[in-house]
């Protein structure tokens, strides 16, 4: 085959280049032409999907298309994130998650076929929540220092619920366990919610969780809260005491949640993205449904892309290595 000219071949090659360009550049300007999808990889009414659903009923009037959400369950997360790593990066593939799990836990404990930090586009910190350490309503300890003291006389006999390795509460769990010198079980269930439900009907002894899945539940009186993974209090429930307040000093673990698009998504559309966030989120009826359910939602100077990657970072560098001084490993 003749080989073109040098000249002629650096031409072609410009020229493809101010094509692609040009295309994304008004992709950009049009978007969105199409509803967006928001991967959640994790069961419907878990977590996520309750907070993704509040805060995109507000950016669909936003962006004035459609938002799919679709739960995508399976690995801990990793088959939806992995979904949306390998997507086209033009806005209309999305992921919503706790990101804690998704892009930090996993990172350290799976082979993953991406990257958690580098294949994706940062959009907005979403929102925070500490986890309830809760027990069912029969167990005997009225506060987590008689709880700790019962789990050590009664070693290997509880149970805790969590939606498989590497999840947030099974990591709490394994720190709490290294903490307390205490033994218990772990049961993997396929959603938050129906361990939640196993636990209401005594089935279960434990469950370290999100709030806006469990305050419902101990405002009924259907089981005992004995403390938060915060240095401080909930708003939404501050009746509830921190594991320092309680006896567990240090045992901090933030639920945060973050909207995430494939990495080369064009920056006008995550800035477009983003301010669909913010708007959302600046909207007092939508504040208070995700304050209700015991989520903090972060100030304005920490909703940018740019605040969402330097946290993630920072994330990473602080829990990977307490992971893997922890043994924390797919079983």
């Amino acid at each position: 085959m003749k080989k073109l000219p040098r000249r002629q071949f650096l031409q072609l090659v410009a020229g493809a280049a101010a094509v692609s360009a040009a295309w994304r550049i008004a992709s950009a300007q049009a978007y969105p032409s199409r509803p967006i999808t928001i991967v959640v990889p994790s069961g419907a009414g878990g977590p996520s999907d309750v907070i993704v659903r509040i805060v995109a009923e507000r950016m669909r009037s936003s962006l004035g298309q459609p938002i799919v959400i679709e739960n995508v369950t399976g690995a801990n997360g990793n088959l939806g994130t992995g979904r949306v790593a390998r997507a086209m990066p033009d806005g209309y593939t999305l992921a919503f998650s706790v990101s804690f799990s998704t892009h930090v836990v996993n990172g350290a404990i799976y082979a993953l076929p991406y990257d958690v930090i580098n294949d994706f586009e940062p959009i907005a910190l979403v929102a925070d929540a500490p986890q309830v350490i809760l027990a069912k309503k029969a167990m005997p300890a009225n506060d987590l220092k008689e709880l700790t003291a019962w789990l050590m006389a009664n070693p290997d006999k509880a149970s805790l619920g969590h939606i498989g390795p590497g999840s947030p509460a099974h990591v709490a769990g394994i720190l709490f366990q290294k903490q307390t010198g205490t033994r218990f079980q772990f049961v993997t269930y396929r959603s938050a919610g129906q361990a939640m439900q196993d636990m209401i009907a005594g089935h279960i002894d434990l469950m370290f969780v999100n709030p806006n899945i469990a305050l419902e539940h101990v405002r009924a009186g259907s089981i005992k809260a004995y403390a938060v993974t915060a240095k401080n209090r909930m708003a939404a429930a501050s009746n509830i005491p921190t594991v320092d307040e309680a006896g567990l000093p240090g045992l901090h673990v933030s639920l945060w949640n973050a909207l995430w698009a494939p990495k080369g998504t064009p920056k006008d559309i995550v800035a477009k993205l983003n301010a669909a966030v913010v708007e959302s989120l600046a909207d007092p009826t939508m504040r208070k449904r995700l304050t209700d359910l015991g989520q903090d939602i972060p100030p304005r100077d920490q909703q940018t892309p740019e605040a969402l990657n330097a946290y993630h970072k920072a994330e990473v560098e602080k829990w990977w290595p307490i992971i893997k001084a922890a043994n924390i490993k797919v079983e």
